[in-house]
């Protein structure tokens, strides 16, 4: 039983056969017409006739069988375009057999062979015509959706073509209009949507059009500007979708990588630009251990560094099974025991020996941690035991083996430190700077601030309370943050840790800070529970209004890419740490910010 659409589908068939059997005649009369010196009586003599009739038969019959026997390409693809030059030569045949090998028809030597071509040419002519023009696309149907794409770029481009193809899929997204901001794009037609203008042409563009969803199709879009888009989407009352980053989109943009707007789109968004070649000489072929790969960074880290084909990839945590995820995450399988995993502690300086000794690493990145502000005030003495020692116990175990590469994973609280987490991390990366200077290897430290989506930050938080129902609580109403996406992150930091140089703490450009009450607001906005309350509830202690991603009086040096600058920390030695009397909490309060207001106020 036969479809609409395989009804649908024969009937084009059907017509294209119809259509190219036409110019098919048509050829071997324009061709005889060129042959007679443009004689139209000559040219239109009964044997010229005949043989323009079976050409025209020979077209139709060939053309459909092709037509039937093959796949129904997209209007002017080059897939469609070689199955009619195909058709056209076995007519070319036929009708060359037909002069030479019998006496039927009576017309010039030269007719068989001007006549296929002339036809081939009229045939790409009119498909070119209709993939540019879009000629018998007809009315939207029922269930369409018809979209305003905004972009004219590469992604744009793919984008309506990707669309313009699918032609089959029950509510459709269907391109009605394009529109870009650039004014050299004016007036650029794309599979036969002219470019309508900026977003200033918006209102217009729906107006005539109908379309009801706004499609961003700038896979590199700043975080800033998306925001703008959302507010004039819904000014026009416009369901908004966009496509991922350019990192994140697996081939050429289609509507099937479309997704509603998330927090990530509109805060997280940064164009990455790595230098995969320094990258690949640092890690490709070498042996790779990552500390604290259970986490989110560690993990999304060690996701980055298995592109690159390092010779070995050890994952280092003491929670087996974040070390589980991380593997399944990586393999799609995860037996946990193929020898990549260890399972250790970064306190216990033995087992980490042992592990250095049995894997020995060339290249280690070290993001093993505490890392939760408000716990890390009540609990100092365990910010000292993993933060501080814990860091040690990896730096001493990574010099015992000589490490060629050693990344410490720092963060902006360790930039002019008011709290416990940001002085522990800063007298991590002051160790790392005391290796760089007097052992083997190179030995940097990477800082950056908050990272979306990793675990116990702030948007898993409000996005619990906005599912409960509120309220959102937040400390303080002018509150701000730095924020990046992981996989964003964890990019700089593998290309922070090919360029840097020994000893140099490498910090990310976040971008800019955004308000923390903004998150709130856009979660709830996209939660789509407009009620939510907002309660602010003080700021918490050691916590600052604005984090900072410099100390003061730090030197801000240039490291050779864009978002990447570097500064210099001095050294603290392991003998400072070993000599400290630290037995009590409030001990290693005080002793790791003594040592952090020491070091800010140096020259």
């Amino acid at each position: 039983m036969h479809t609409t659409g395989d009804r649908r589908d024969l009937a084009v068939r059907l017509a294209w056969a119809l259509v190219d059997a036409g110019i098919a005649g048509t050829a071997v009369i324009a061709s005889a017409w060129l042959r007679f010196d443009m004689d139209t009586a000559l040219a239109t003599q009964r044997d010229v006739l005949a043989f323009a009739g079976a050409a025209g038969a020979l077209q139709f019959i060939v053309g459909l069988a092709f037509g039937l026997m093959y796949h129904q390409h997209r209007r002017g693809s080059f897939e469609e375009t070689a199955q009619v030059a195909r058709a056209a030569l076995v007519v070319a045949v036929v009708l060359i057999g037909l002069r030479f090998l019998t006496n039927v028809f009576d017309v010039p030597r030269s007719l068989p062979f001007g006549a296929p071509v002339l036809a081939l040419v009229g045939m790409f002519a009119l498909r070119f015509i209709v993939r540019s023009y879009r000629w018998g696309r007809g009315p939207l149907r029922e269930n369409d959706v018809p979209v305003v794409v905004y972009g004219a770029g590469e992604g744009g481009r793919q984008l309506v073509r990707a669309l313009v193809r699918d032609t089959t899929t029950d509510g459709r997204m269907v391109p009605v209009a394009v529109i870009d901001d650039d004014p050299r794009k004016r007036r650029m037609v794309i599979d036969g949507l002219r470019v309508a203008g900026g977003a200033g042409r918006l209102a217009d563009v729906v107006e005539r059009t109908g379309a009801t969803t706004l499609a961003v199709a700038m896979p590199s879009i700043p975080a800033d500007r998306l925001r703008e888009i959302r507010d004039l989407a819904r000014s026009h009352h416009l369901e908004l979708l966009v496509l991922p980053p350019v990192g994140r989109l697996l081939g050429p943009a289609s509507g099937a990588d479309l997704h509603k707007l998330n927090l990530e789109d509109l805060l997280g968004r940064q164009r990455i630009t790595m230098d995969p070649g320094s990258i690949s000489e640092s890690i490709t072929g070498k042996r790779v251990l990552v500390t604290g790969a259970g986490g989110s960074i560690g993990s999304e880290l060690a996701r980055q560094i298995a592109r690159f084909g390092p010779a070995k990839l050890i994952l280092l945590d003491r929670d087996e099974s974040a070390l589980h995820g991380t593997q399944m995450s990586l393999t799609g399988r995860a037996l946990l025991d193929d020898g990549t995993l260890a399972l250790c502690d970064i306190r216990d300086p033995e087992a980490l020996r042992r592990i250095f000794e049995q894997e020995r690493p060339e290249v280690v990145f070290h993001a093993a941690a505490l890392k939760h502000l408000t716990l890390l005030e009540q609990y100092p003495l365990e910010a000292w035991q993993t933060n501080v020692l814990g860091t040690a116990n990896v730096l001493a175990a990574a010099q015992d083996v000589e490490v060629e590469t050693f990344v410490n994973i720092s963060t902006d609280k360790a930039a002019n430190p008011t709290c416990v987490l940001g002085y522990s991390k800063r007298l991590a990366e002051r160790l790392t700077a005391e290796f760089a200077g007097h052992h083997h290897g190179t030995f940097v430290s990477v800082r950056f601030g908050n990272v979306l989506g990793s675990r116990g930050s702030v948007i898993t938080a409000f996005t619990a309370q906005i599912e409960q129902g509120g309220p959102v609580t937040i400390t303080h109403p002018d509150v701000e943050r730095f924020f990046m996406l992981i996989p964003e992150a964890s990019q700089l930091v593998l290309q922070a840790a090919a360029i840097g140089a020994n000893g140099d703490v490498m910090v990310l450009d976040m971008g800019e800070p955004v308000k923390i009450l903004d998150v709130a607001h856009t979660l709830i906005d996209l939660s789509g529970k407009p009620g939510i309350e907002v309660v602010f509830t003080g700021l918490r202690p050691g916590e600052k209004m604005s984090e900072e991603l410099f100390a003061p009086g730090e030197q801000i040096i240039s490291a050779g890419h864009s978002l990447i600058s570097k500064v210099e920390v001095p050294a603290m030695s392991l003998t400072e740490v070993a000599q400290a009397q630290v037995t009590e909490p409030e001990d290693a309060r005080r002793w790791m910010l003594t040592q952090s207001m020491q070091d800010v106020m140096q020259p």
